[in-house]
């Protein structure tokens, strides 16, 4: 007999160079904190869709077009996804995938981020720039879920290759890539300090 594992959901994860990381770190953390002081309809979006915390994907969503850091990031980032693409056997156009969104997420105390995906997106990803001791990791849900009508649940033993949900510790200098169409979500951050991330999309379209 044999089993095959069949329609696998890949996820890429690395941490950045430690060269300058810290500096680097240091300065997304400012400008992000920054930029919710300066972004009074971000916040005001955040107030509806973001309860507790600030995000600027209602409002400044193209960092990368505007601050020296953020398209240095991307720079960063881009050849990452590169190799993701290449390992997904991506039939791609001259030019590859490019960044069309990028957006600052910055969870006080108590903020969730409720289960969704990122439409009209090939990869999406989230770069970690603080993540205080105690803060929640990235919760990503076995796409398959919604067709599991009679499905029992699993044994605690279960491998992660077979669970229904995967929650990935995250910590600063990580970044974690994904297609766009994996649902996932972040449990409440239950510690005092901020958790701030960085958010982005590519396409190739």
């Amino acid at each position: 007999m044999s089993i095959a594992a069949l329609f696998a959901t890949p996820v890429y994860r690395v941490r950045l160079p430690s060269r300058g990381l810290t500096a680097f770190n240091a300065q997304l953390a400012r400008e992000c904190r920054q930029l919710r002081r300066d972004d009074p309809a971000g916040r005001r979006w955040s107030k509806s869709n973001y309860p507790g915390g600030y995000t600027s994907y209602g409002s400044a969503h193209k960092m990368h077009t505007v601050s020296p850091t953020f398209a240095l990031l991307q720079r960063r980032v881009a050849r990452h996804v590169a190799a993701f693409a290449e390992a997904l056997c991506f039939d791609l156009p001259e030019g590859g995938l490019e960044m069309t969104d990028c957006w600052v997420n910055i969870m006080r105390r108590r903020t969730s981020h409720g289960l969704h995906l990122h439409p009209a997106s090939t990869l999406s990803g989230t770069y970690y720039v603080e993540t205080p001791p105690g803060a929640p990791g990235l919760k990503l849900e076995d796409p398959r879920l919604d067709r599991m009508m009679a499905a029992p649940r699993l044994r605690q033993d279960a491998p992660a290759r077979l669970r229904r949900w995967i929650t990935l510790p995250v910590r600063a200098g990580e970044l974690v890539l994904f297609e766009s169409w994996l649902r996932h979500e972040v449990p409440p951050n239950p510690a005092p300090a901020d958790r701030i991330s960085i958010s982005f999309n590519f396409s190739w379209f």
